[in-house]
């Protein structure tokens, strides 16, 4: 079944993904509103509410009746600083950030994790994209939809040494494996906010890739 998101709440519209997908949506002319908070003020669009500050401050005031919403938040672990910081905003805040919307009445989460994300992982990314999964399967959500893209390719506005030594190889990888254009991922996002559905789906980087053409 398909539907129409009117009423729509984002966190992480600053990063690279997170700006084509808030794009997309303030050109769609079927959305009403489009929450989204963020440290650094977004252009000005009729349709878009911004509220600004650190997004942990700015939870308890977020309010609305929202159908959907997205989760694009992630930084890096050089960004962060340490292995701590950097799980404090790919599992805390993201985590933070669905129990919030959850309590608003929203009744789809759309949520960026990654490639191999496992609990169990060896490797201290995949694991902690593996516990923000993990966490968010207990919250309740009437539907959850966990992307897992490859490598994301894009311009940055800091760009990262080893992604740019790893995107041509990136392009060339097979299935799920190959690296996926940011904005390709911002337009399977939105189809897959336009399916109604029940429970989790987890859809990995091939797919995310199909849904975006």
């Amino acid at each position: 079944m398909y539907l129409t998101p009117q009423r729509i709440l984002l966190a992480g519209a600053t990063g690279l993904t997170g700006e084509h997908l808030l794009d997309r949506l303030l050109n769609e002319p079927t959305v009403e509103r489009v929450v989204a908070p963020t440290r650094r003020p977004l252009a000005e669009h009729p349709s878009l509410d911004n509220p600004i500050g650190p997004l942990d401050q700015l939870l308890p005031s977020l309010h609305g009746d929202f159908h959907t919403a997205f989760c694009c938040l992630g930084t890096t672990l050089k960004q962060a600083g340490s292995q701590a910081a950097f799980r404090a905003v790919d599992h805390d805040l993201a985590v933070a950030f669905a129990e919030r919307a959850r309590t608003l009445g929203t009744r789809h989460l759309i949520v960026l994790s990654a490639l191999g994300a496992d609990s169990q992982s060896r490797f201290f990314y995949s694991r902690v994209k593996g516990d923000l999964e993990a966490s968010l399967r207990t919250q309740g959500w009437p539907q959850l939809t966990i992307a897992r893209p490859a490598q994301l390719l894009g311009p940055r506005l800091r760009p990262r040494l080893g992604e740019r030594l790893m995107t041509p190889l990136s392009r060339l990888l097979p299935g799920r494996y190959r690296g996926i254009e940011a904005c390709t991922l911002a337009r399977a996002l939105w189809r897959l906010a336009l399916e109604e559905g029940e429970g989790v789906r987890v859809v990995e980087s091939d797919e995310l890739r199909r849904l975006g053409r």
